[in-house]
């Protein structure tokens, strides 16, 4: 089964970043459009071109043919880049869907990752029997590694493992994200999520590496949406996080999702101050 459609998750707040824009070394001008935007949509580097334009561009050269960006009520910026209808846009020579994550009754949040994956697949049932790829709208992912979820594979989910190293952050930077335990044979065991800066060394493979996660994953929809719905909501940040809900699959599904390694960094714009990579 080819796997020909990425799911690109942009509803967030991006709440860590408007917070970092006070103290960051930026022009103001870059600052008012990134208080005023969602950060995958601010103008980066000379051609003022924004992240999603990049990403969406990596995946038409990986070989996709159709995008769903995942966004909350508010995404006139979105569609002023891609196209104002609902599904069918055309942009960069791909098919481009949006899915809305409706925030439910009594929160003023959305509900987290994996609920926004699930009300995509609610919003296009035709992905439940289709391998997909899954990303968030801030990582600038590399085609490469959007190729390598394409690959003809036995195990129906698949997930990049990136090498700490490559990854160029500070282990501090690195201690934010999710590690992964993966077996001799390849496959993820668990995921490792935020670990303590002290605890690192515990987590070093073979190699002297940290495998790092950095939500990029491919699923067979049908393994997946399950995890999806009964994905339980986090004591403390009160959400449904995609991690948890790749935690249990692959707790109850051994050999279920196997791990491509790769050595390369990967901008994002997690603080305002990553806005400058793209000046450079």
């Amino acid at each position: 089964m080819q796997n020909e459609s990425l799911i690109i998750m942009v509803g967030g707040a991006s709440s860590r970043m408007k917070k970092s824009l006070e103290t960051a070394d930026l022009e103001e001008s870059v600052k008012t459009i990134a208080k005023e935007q969602h950060k995958s949509l601010i103008p980066l580097g000379k051609a003022g071109k924004p992240l999603l334009h990049y990403l969406i561009q990596n995946a038409a050269n990986a070989g996709y043919m159709e995008v769903y960006l995942v966004t909350g009520y508010t995404n006139m910026g979105f569609k002023d880049l891609v196209g104002k209808k609902d599904y069918d846009n055309t942009y960069l020579n791909l098919s481009v869907h949006f899915a809305v994550q409706t925030i439910p009754e009594g929160r003023q949040r959305p509900m987290g990752t994996a609920d926004a994956l699930q009300q995509c697949l609610d919003q296009y049932p035709e992905l439940k029997n289709r391998i997909f790829t899954v990303c968030n709208g801030d990582n600038l992912y590399s085609k490469e590694a959007l190729q390598d979820l394409r690959e003809e594979r036995e195990a129906p989910n698949a997930l990049i493992s990136y090498g700490s190293t490559g990854l160029r952050f500070s282990d501090d930077r690195i201690s934010k994200f999710a590690l992964m335990d993966i077996s001799d044979k390849g496959f993820l065991k668990g995921i490792i999520e935020k670990p303590e800066l002290e605890d690192l060394d515990m987590f070093r493979d073979s190699e002297g590496e940290l495998r790092v996660s950095m939500n990029i994953f491919s699923f067979f929809g049908k393994s997946i949406y399950p995890y999806l719905v009964k994905c339980p909501i986090h004591s403390i940040r009160g959400e449904k996080e995609l991690p948890e809900a790749v935690r249990n699959l692959v707790t109850d599904n051994p050999n279920s999702m196997i791990c491509y390694p790769r050595s390369e960094h990967i901008p994002d714009l997690t603080n305002a101050e990553d806005i400058n990579i793209f000046f450079k």
